[in-house]
């Protein structure tokens, strides 16, 4: 997955602006960023706190390790039946 050249917090900060009052043209020139992007990231992070972005970060890193450690065992199910099918 690709790296944002931007930081949680820095994205909050460009958010903060547009919400003081900054337009959003003139904000993407600015940090050199598409409308698309920001508003990406208005729809993601708008309203949010730093400490509520890193947690939220923190628990999508979670959420992906445990779909991960869910797809194994699926996998090891299903290869258990199939081989006790095979024996009997």
């Amino acid at each position: 997955m690709k790296r944002s050249r931007f930081s949680e917090e820095q994205i909050i900060g460009i958010l903060k602006e547009h919400q003081a009052g900054l337009g959003a043209k003139e904000l993407c020139r600015k940090h050199g960023v598409s409308d698309a992007t920001l508003y990406k990231w208005r729809s993601k992070y708008g309203g949010m706190e730093v400490s509520e972005a890193k947690r939220l970060k923190a628990l999508e890193v979670e959420n992906a390790k445990l779909k991960k450690l869910l797809a194994e065992q699926m996998m090891d199910v299903s290869t258990l039946k199939e081989m006790l099918g095979k024996n009997f």
